[in-house]
């Protein structure tokens, strides 16, 4: 635009100096053939002005596109209320206690946070807010390699476990993870380790026998007891008042 006006500008300058004539100048009237031979001083400056604009116009590169925004690392939040799919980073490991810094999304208290980038599943629960959107976790395993701005990420949900007749039998720790060698526990069903108490009208008040398959050892005394020994039920007293009595009516 600024190149135009300057070319505008000139034209009408040299222009208006072709057309003033002198005083004491004496006009001669050109030959016929001598104006035109002679090109007019207007055509050539607006031919070369035209063509100083459109080499101009060439040669200015065209505009980058704008740069694509980045979320900063921050994750993309699924839930307002509970903060699910924020990522925070570590920003302070003491043994098993770890603080995270949320940007956004801050958890609750009881939520599980998963460290993103780490050599093994390390779950951390949120046990305190201490402010300025950091919260205070507790390791669930071993914090052996956590660093300081480690990715960690807003689970939503605080930690559950496998529930059901697929886990009888089975010893889970306490992120519900197998630790028997027994492979993967196959169940649709999973509850909160954090749940409230039954209502008291859903508990049942009659006394029963509860199987609990659990195989004593009574000072070395089970090589001599019978089989029917390693079956009885009842309370732990009880049963080694049995156990007594089983042995005494064996070495007799």
């Amino acid at each position: 635009m600024a190149s135009r006006r300057l070319a505008s500008t000139f034209l009408r300058s040299s222009f208006r100096r072709s057309v003033i004539k002198s005083p004491f100048s004496v006009p001669k009237s050109p030959s016929p053939s001598t104006a035109a031979r002679r090109p007019s001083p207007y055509g050539y400056l607006l031919s070369r002005a035209a063509e100083y604009a459109t080499s101009a116009a060439a040669a200015s590169p065209p505009a980058p596109p704008a740069p694509a925004k980045k979320d900063g690392g921050k994750g993309k939040i699924t839930d307002e209320f509970t903060g699910a799919g924020a990522i925070g980073q570590v920003c302070q490991v003491i043994g098993a206690v770890v603080d995270v810094r949320f940007d956004e999304g801050l958890p609750p208290i009881l939520t599980a946070l998963e460290v993103q980038d780490h050599s093994i599943r390390l779950v951390l629960e949120v046990a305190q807010h201490l402010g300025e959107n950091v919260v205070r976790t507790i390791a669930m395993d071993g914090t052996e390699g956590l660093v300081r701005g480690q990715r960690v990420l807003n689970t939503g949900s605080p930690i559950t476990v496998p529930v059901g007749r697929a886990t009888l039998g089975r010893i889970v720790n306490v992120i519900g993870e197998p630790i028997d060698e027994r492979g993967e526990i196959k169940t649709d069903h999973y509850l909160p380790i954090h749940r409230e108490a039954p209502a008291f009208v859903e508990q049942a008040t009659e006394q029963q026998i509860l199987v609990t398959g659990i195989k004593g050892v009574l000072d070395g005394k089970y090589d001599d007891l019978p089989e029917q020994s390693f079956y009885m039920v009842g309370g732990i007293e009880e049963v080694i008042a049995k156990a007594e009595k089983i042995a005494k009516e064996s070495a007799s």
